[in-house]
């Protein structure tokens, strides 16, 4: 079902990665914007593409669109610590894997009009960068795939 309320798709985004069980080790969650301070996050939005249109001969038009994100993680990290690589690839492994469960139950937020559930993925999820501070940043690209209907204005 659609969410009718006036929060921007950004800000439902946002609320719904903070429902991942994970997310409570994030201090901060910050958009187009991430720091070497540990145990923060951030989204960067990478637009909007259409990945397919339909129209039928009525003239009303179905798009499948396709919202891409960035997402960045900062966590304690030195340069050679096997302990906290292996806590933060877990972490971001899981953190996967609940996009993974999100999407197949069907908890995705949509971002269209239409009663056609949101699929999301997860996906490339990575060591970004490492620096001499102790910190890393990891990184996970973010999709969500949703219906937007326009019905024929001239009927």
């Amino acid at each position: 079902m659609p969410d009718t309320e006036t929060r921007t798709d950004l800000q439902r985004l946002i609320d719904w990665l903070k429902t991942y069980t994970g997310y409570d080790i994030l201090g901060n969650f910050r958009v187009d914007y991430t720091d070497q301070i540990p145990s923060n996050g951030a989204v960067f939005p990478q637009g909007l593409q259409e990945v397919e249109r339909t129209e039928t001969i009525l003239g009303d038009v179905t798009l499948t669109n396709q919202y891409n994100f960035g997402l960045y993680f900062t966590f304690e990290k030195s340069a050679e610590d096997d302990v906290a690589a292996k806590i933060n690839a877990d972490w971001l492994m899981g953190f996967q894997r609940w996009v993974q469960e999100q999407n197949a139950r069907r908890l995705v937020p949509n971002f269209g009009n239409t009663q056609t559930p949101a699929r999301a993925s997860a996906q490339n999820g990575q060591l970004f960068s490492v620096d001499g501070c102790g910190t890393a940043i990891y990184m996970v690209t973010l999709s969500v795939t949703f219906e937007q209907f326009y019905p024929d204005e001239f009927k």
